[in-house]
């Protein structure tokens, strides 16, 4: 009969499943979090604020390896918080992305056989809202696939009423103030888009095309000409001036003359100007105002005509030749040849490798075009910006990226805030029947018989406002009271100029008025890396090495892609990321589940803890230790240094809580009921410490354990630890230490000699006394699988290793057992190198020039090292004698 007290009771760790399987338990964890309320943010709250805003993803997107970088950094930083009290807003949106947006729903038409002038512009913007309705978002739940605590009950969209409000608001108030205006400059425009589109919608690609070397004026070298080179020859149609340096002989006798242009008849004058470089080519440029931004600047300065020679579909247009009609390229190899039918064509180099911009969006070389548009007069507004992080308002973080942000907010150029579309921001500007020009704020009143600007706004205008304008702006509300200026912003430092500064521009300039509280919209500024591959390459299409978030999210967990991010990121720092990575990740998941199951299974859980002087050595050491971690990652932390935090994590919950004190609680397990107990409340403890340490990296792990460990409701609402208070225990972990390194050889030893890790081996220890290990016998004989000497015990091989008190001999019988060839090799091998340590040390230490510069200490530490390696070939070199007579 077997009794009730034989069979083994259950165990909290019964709670857990066999293994760890992210996909069976993540959707439900985190449905969990958010219908509790966790993530809700409460402005009335006595607690203090902390808010980030999500960098609005674009509806169209889905979620790539930088966005998945950027909200497990926002989400790590928020769960911290939260648990050390604070408010917390983490305002999710998604941004109504004007270009993209307006092409998929056109794609779709033209699918269908339409185009959106079939269906008119009220009817074709219905049609962008239904697509929204049905398609757009994909990204809200891949971002709940990875976790993200955000507060979806302040969800915003660029386009939503409220923040429609403040842009209408603020493009007002801007307007007013004179620094809104409407002017013909130069643009980035897309003939196939049909609008003008932003720098950082325009990407550079080297193509193959044709330089083209052209003669203007005389055909005959004794006559007046000058000689200038194109990639673009079909803009020459819009040639007003040719220019050379004031100071170039070779053409001071044509500066002032004119030349004819060969097709429209035009007088080409020959200017002067300092921008050309003599040494440069044949020192001879040709000045196209209307579709060049050199020489568009250049035009203004020297009030050259600046005509237009392509419509808005980039066919050759108003130049009254041949060419009319011509699209762009065909026009670009007619002209050549009709150049070359004139004897005009001097040279041409093909091909001719040249970088050229291209739209983001359709893939077709962007058109630079003189074109009418609404631009922001950005000198005031930028200076602002530039000086709310001079005076230390707003702190970019690393500092290394200040240089980049003054580079660009001190030479900033007006910006283009129009576009040609139909989806976005209509621009409030309304035209009366009598020419009136007006712009209506969003309480006016329109008069009747007014038509408002077809253009709608940049995409980046709307939101530039989205720190203030999703809390409510231009309304005073508790949000804003609570959680504005925001805490941090973070991104990456590729788009440091193109969002930032614009929402710096904007945040400075509603501080002025007085209508949102602080000078700043945010007070950090974290800039992270870009997402590259395994080798450090960027990731892209072309080069098929883009990683699909979701893809580890299924194959490895939520918590694996989430630490290898984290674990790679540092301010400013782009960081490389493979499978290998995932994978190691999983490991340790997988790692940290095991060990806090083990835990469980003999009882471990968090209580309050005798007096230190009741402790072990390795309670105390492993206890200090896990204060040092916490110092060391709220340290990294607050610097925004995750990869420190996270490396710090790791090492402290595989290197020393599990490869070492799991193992030293086995053998205090089975100690007396005192020890035991103690043992498993210093364990339960430091999980669950390191437990709620590691949740703002790896959320779901974490839940699903300490809920488990602590029987409490969540780790979400959990608190932060805090320090301890003790004082640490140097004497005690170097004792720790000490039994470290005797084990760690005596295992080397034993892996030489080819011993099974679970073979035990009689052993005598000398020296444990001395070297203040007398405390620790158990531990070593355990761990290094060592038993008490039986009857006829002949020592036949020895380990001798040099702690900070005393040298440590372990004899060991190993008869039968030990390959004595093996243990020679060992043994030869350390030689070689304590002879290497010894021949390194005197070589310094014989060094006058390098001893005179020293400092003491250094001497001293390598007469130190010199003396050690000098006993380590003593003692190796008396064991390779004993191993010669056997």
């Amino acid at each position: 009969m077997t009794s009730a007290a034989s069979e083994n009771p259950k165990t909290p760790a019964d709670a857990l499943p066999k293994s760890w399987d992210p996909s069976a338990v993540e959707a439900d964890l985190y449905q969990g979090w958010v219908d509790a309320g966790y993530f809700e943010a409460d402005p009335a709250s006595d607690k203090p604020g902390y808010s980030i805003v999500l960098p609005p993803p674009n509806v169209t997107g889905s979620l790539h390896m930088g966005h998945a970088l950027d909200h497990t950094l926002m989400d790590a930083l928020s769960r911290r918080k939260r648990m050390q009290g604070f408010e917390v807003l983490w305002l999710p949106g998604m941004d109504h992305a004007g270009i993209a947006t307006q092409s998929v729903v056109e794609k779709q038409l033209a699918a269908e056989g339409m185009k959106k002038e079939d269906l008119g512009r009220e009817a074709f913007v219905d049609k962008v809202w239904q697509w929204k309705a049905e398609s757009g978002g994909t990204i809200q739940g891949q971002m709940r696939r990875i976790g993200d605590g955000v507060d979806w009950s302040r969800d915003r969209f660029t386009m939503d009423d409220g923040l429609s409000r403040a842009v209408q608001t603020i493009f007002k108030r801007l307007y007013d103030d004179g620094l809104i205006y409407r002017a013909e400059r130069l643009v980035n425009w897309s003939p196939v888009l049909q609008t003008a589109i932003s720098d950082i919608e325009v990407k550079f690609e080297d193509v193959e095309g044709e330089l083209v070397s052209l003669r203007y004026g005389s055909l005959r070298d004794d006559e007046p000409h000058v000689i200038v080179a194109t990639t673009r020859v079909e803009t020459m149609l819009g040639d007003t001036a040719v220019a050379v340096h004031p100071e170039d002989e070779r053409y001071a006798h044509l500066i002032g003359t004119t030349l004819e242009h060969p097709f429209t008849g035009r007088a080409i004058p020959i200017i002067a100007d300092d921008y050309v470089d003599p040494e440069f080519g044949t020192g001879a440029v040709k000045i196209t105002p209307a579709h060049d931004p050199n020489d568009f600047e250049m035009g203004l300065r020297h009030k050259l005509p600046m005509p237009t020679i392509m419509d808005k579909t980039g066919k050759i247009a108003d130049t009254g030749t041949q060419f009319d009609g011509m699209d762009r390229f065909e026009a670009r190899v007619k002209v050549r040849e009709a150049l070359a039918e004139q004897g005009r064509v001097v040279a041409e180099k093909r091909p001719y490798l040249h970088s050229v911009g291209h739209s983001e969006r359709s893939g077709e070389s962007i058109e630079p075009r003189l074109s009418l548009q609404w631009w922001v007069k950005v000198d005031t507004l930028a200076k602002a910006a530039g000086d709310a992080v001079r005076d230390g308002d707003t702190v970019i973080h690393p500092t290394s990226q200040e240089p980049r942000w003054f580079d660009w907010v001190d030479d900033m150029h007006d910006w283009c805030i129009s576009r040609q579309l139909w989806w976005g921001h209509r621009i409030p500007i309304w035209y009366g029947p009598g020419g009136e020009v007006e712009c209506f704020g969003p309480d006016d009143t329109v008069p009747e018989g007014w038509e408002q600007d077809p253009d709608v706004l940049d995409t980046w205008f709307s939101s530039g406002l989205w720190p203030f304008s999703t809390m409510g702006w231009p309304e005073k509300t508790p949000e804003l009271e609570k959680f504005y200026p925001t805490s941090v912003l973070v991104t990456g430092y590729d788009i440091l100029f193109f969002w930032v500064a614009r929402m710096m521009m904007f945040g400075t300039y509603v501080a002025g008025d007085g209508s949102a509280q602080g000078k700043v919209p945010f007070r950090d500024i974290f800039l992270h890396g870009l997402v590259r591959d395994q080798f450090g390459k960027k990731m892209s299409k072309s080069r098929g090495n883009g990683i699909d978030p979701l893809d580890w999210v299924d194959r490895f967990g939520a918590d694996a892609l989430r630490f290898t991010l984290a674990r790679g990121a540092n301010p400013g720092s782009d960081l490389s990321v493979g499978e290998d990575h995932a994978q190691s990740s999983r490991n340790f998941a997988n790692k940290l589940f095991n060990a806090t199951k083990f835990a469980l299974m003999n009882g471990a859980a968090p209580a309050e803890l005798p007096d230190r002087a009741q402790l072990t050595d390795a309670d105390r050491w492993i206890l200090d230790r896990l204060e040092q971690v916490r110092s060391d990652v709220d340290a990294a932390f607050d610097r925004y240094e995750f990869s420190k935090a996270c490396e710090a994590l790791f090492h402290f919950a595989w290197d020393e809580v599990c490869d070492w004190y799991l193992e030293i609680a086995k053998v205090q397990f089975a100690q007396d009921d005192a020890v035991s107990d103690t043992t498993k409340a210093v364990l339960g403890n430091v999980l669950d410490a390191l437990l709620r340490l590691l949740h703002p990296t790896i959320p779901f792990v974490t839940e699903t354990l300490w809920k488990v460990l602590t029987g409490r409701e969540s780790v979400v609402v959990a608190e932060w630890p805090e320090a301890s208070g003790s004082a640490s225990d140097p004497v005690a972990a170097q004792r720790i230490e000490d039994m470290q390194r005797l084990v760690t050889e005596v295992r080397r030893f034993r892996s030489d000699q080819g011993l099974k890790p679970s073979q035990k081996v009689g052993a005598v220890l000398h020296g444990a006394v001395d070297a203040d290990l007398e405390r620790q016998l158990p531990v070593i004989t355990s761990l290094a699988k060592l038993t008490e000497p039986g009857e006829g015990f002949a020592a036949t091989a020895s380990v001798e290793v040099r702690l900070s008190k005393a040298t440590v001999t372990v004899e060991l019988d190993t008869s039968g057992t030990v390959d004595l060839g093996a243990e020679k090799a060992r043994l030869e091998k350390d030689l070689a190198a304590a002879q290497k340590e010894l021949a390194g040390t005197e070589s310094k230490l014989s060094n006058e020039a390098f001893l005179a510069k020293a400092p003491d200490a250094v001497v001293e530490k390598i007469r130190t090292r010199k003396q050690v390696a000098g006993e380590e070939i003593e003692r190796i070199s008396a064991r390779l004698a004993e191993l010669g007579n056997v």
